[in-house]
């Protein structure tokens, strides 16, 4: 399984803004990216969606779709990550085929990592681990869960209020890959930023 970080992108309305500050993380070398923008429109989406997939392209970096198996299908992205409200993962793999990577959202709950592994999930992510300015009403996750998960034999991936300065807690628990926002696009320098996260895998 690829390891290390799994950056999401910010709900961002300027699409040349959002490709600028996508490329500089990049550049650092991120394991996925997953298009995320929860206030774009349709049409917005497919734009963004479709100038990432060209930028992921030139850095060897697979994009993965959020909440929307549909549009991962009709651009031919890499994935989709699935939500609680997001269709089936069989599903989704009839669609996007059997190359395609595929994860779920499982928060706190490991029987909904038990059932999508079993489904043919790809990865699983559970969170929220930390405080999260993106999510921050989201359920909370404790490390046991990353012990837990072991046994599913799938890679985990961590997500909520994660830092250079927490991650390495969930690496040793037992996570793959760490999920992040902010503390990337936030950040004064994102490539920087994705170093100190990487550096966190080593």
């Amino acid at each position: 399984p690829r390891r290390g970080l799994y950056l999401l992108t910010p709900d961002e309305g300027d699409t040349a803004r959002l490709l600028a500050r996508t490329a500089l993380a990049l550049s650092a070398g991120v394991a996925l990216l997953q298009y995320r923008n929860k206030a774009a429109n349709a049409h917005l989406r497919k734009e963004q969606a479709l100038a990432l997939q060209a930028l992921c392209a030139e850095h060897d970096t697979p994009l993965i779709i959020n909440d929307d198996w549909r549009l991962a299908v009709e651009i031919a992205a890499d994935g989709a990550h699935l939500g609680e409200s997001d269709g089936t993962v069989n599903d989704a793999r009839t669609a996007l085929g059997p190359r395609a990577i595929l994860g779920v959202s499982c928060y706190n709950d490991i029987r909904r990592g038990e059932a999508a592994a079993a489904a043919g999930a790809d990865y699983l992510a559970f969170g929220a681990f930390f405080a999260s300015t993106t999510k921050p009403h989201a359920r909370q996750a404790s490390l046991a869960i990353l012990a837990a998960g072991q046994r599913l034999h799938v890679p985990l991936v961590a997500i909520g209020g994660i830092t250079p300065e927490n991650a390495p807690l969930l690496v040793a628990a037992g996570a793959h890959m760490v999920a992040v926002i902010s503390a990337v696009f936030d950040a004064p320098e994102p490539a920087i930023a994705v170093r100190k996260f990487n550096a966190c895998f080593e």
